[in-house]
């Protein structure tokens, strides 16, 4: 069956190359290499989840995936942090785990993408079989555990290519301005990059975990991010309380700070939290992130909830975080409470079931600066990337804004 899949992505391949001979037109070349995809995607369903994961990171380190080389709608480009953003679409973290294919990913035309979770020391994550399909509700769930091939691993690779990253840059963040037509726009392909750090199972003093990671791997980062909320780490959650995530938050700024850094500055550092938690909780968190100016949280992580539509569903019992269509509305309820506790003052990254440009206009309209795809993008393949784009950019024209950050939160107000 692997046979199978790896000969459908050559045959993609081969469709590309054969859109390349035909046209010099680097649009009906990425328009063509898409196309395909949607034909080949498919076949990873036939596989195990896991297995299916694998092959997948493995095609985009080879270059076996389409690259867009098609500008992004005007529409779309934003500043964030003073990066710029060729648009608001990210590809979330637990997908390329340990920045094998970085480069292959970000050229399928995410704004941005994240790397992890990465741990200090290598491990193997939870017994398989861990990750099982709910395809009738576009859903995942996994309980993979943190499987790191660690943090000096990630950082040969990332280190490798953060020269390449840096020249593919077209337009440095400190000369584009949002709005400006007279200016050109970064390259679709030359996306951001998140380091997402986690702990290792075995350590006691989760502080020390994320501050080696900080040390090693920030240098890397366009933004970094302290997950705290992945349900299959035991105690992980745990962090989220207000004292712990405070002392944790300090101690990882104090790490990032003490850093030499040249005039772009320290990367910005953001918190990952769950869906699963209380009012009470989500105050606190807004309490420590406005008190510490953190710069974004990103919401959500999976739920250990299970919806009323998904009981009953082969797999549903099995443990672990859910994710995809089902989550969708509680992770936006959790991203609309946030942006009006923090009172749109922290940047927020929606996260969570989003499968259409709708979904994401709907996560930007809760307060959403950028979203982030995961089993949408599973489900779908590449050919989600540049569709989510085209639709988001339409909602946006249709209601009559002229830019991403004037739909911001507009259904909190």
């Amino acid at each position: 069956m692997q046979q199978r899949v790896l000969t459908g992505t050559a045959i993609g391949a081969l469709i590309a190359t054969g859109a390349y001979v035909g046209t010099s037109d680097e649009a009906t070349i990425s328009a063509w290499s898409f196309e395909a995809s949607k034909y080949i995607n498919p076949l990873f369903r036939l596989l195990d989840p896991e297995e299916a994961h694998k092959i997948a990171i493995k095609a985009a380190a080879h270059g076996l995936v389409p690259r867009e080389t098609r500008p992004d709608p005007p529409i779309l480009h934003l500043n964030v942090w003073g990066r710029a953003f060729s648009n608001p679409i990210g590809l979330a973290a637990g997908f390329d785990k340990d920045a094998q294919a970085v480069e292959g990913l970000l050229g399928i035309g995410f704004g941005f993408m994240e790397v992890g979770s990465v741990t200090p020391l290598s491990q193997e994550g939870n017994p398989k079989p861990r990750v099982f399909r709910l395809p009738d509700h576009g859903a995942i769930i996994n309980r993979y555990g943190f499987n790191s091939e660690g943090i000096m691993a990630v950082a040969k690779r990332l280190g490798a290519q953060h020269g390449k990253r840096r020249l593919a840059e077209s337009v440095p963040a400190s000369s584009w301005v949002q709005g400006d037509q007279n200016k050109p726009a970064p390259r679709a392909s030359s996306g951001l990059l998140g380091v997402n750090l986690g702990k290792n199972k075995s350590t006691e003093d989760a502080t020390s975990d994320y501050v080696q990671g900080v040390h090693t791997l920030s240098q890397y980062a366009d933004y970094l991010v302290i997950n705290v909320s992945s349900p299959n780490t035991p105690g992980l959650r745990k962090l989220q309380g207000r004292k712990q995530l405070k002392d944790l938050v300090k101690k990882v700024l104090a790490a990032r700070d003490e850093m030499q850094w040249g005039e772009k500055g320290p990367p910005p550092l953001l918190v990952k939290i769950a869906p699963d938690l209380s009012k009470q909780d989500l105050a606190d968190i807004a309490a420590v992130a406005l008190t510490l100016r953190l710069d974004g949280l990103i919401i959500s992580n999976t739920t250990v909830s299970r919806p009323d539509d998904v009981i009953g569903a082969p797999h549903a019992e099995e443990i672990g975080g859910l994710s995809g269509k089902p989550l969708f509305k509680l992770s936006t309820d959790v991203l609309r409470d946030m942006y009006q506790l923090t009172r749109g003052k922290i940047t927020l990254i929606g996260c969570g079931g989003i499968s259409s440009g709708e979904d994401a206009y709907r996560k930007i309209r809760s307060g959403a600066t950028l979203v982030q795809l995961y089993s949408g993008f599973a489900y779908e393949g590449p050919a989600i990337v540049p569709r989510i784009k085209e639709e988001l950019a339409a909602c946006l024209e249709r209601d009559g804004f002229k830019s991403i950050k004037e739909a911001v939160g507009v259904d909190c107000q």
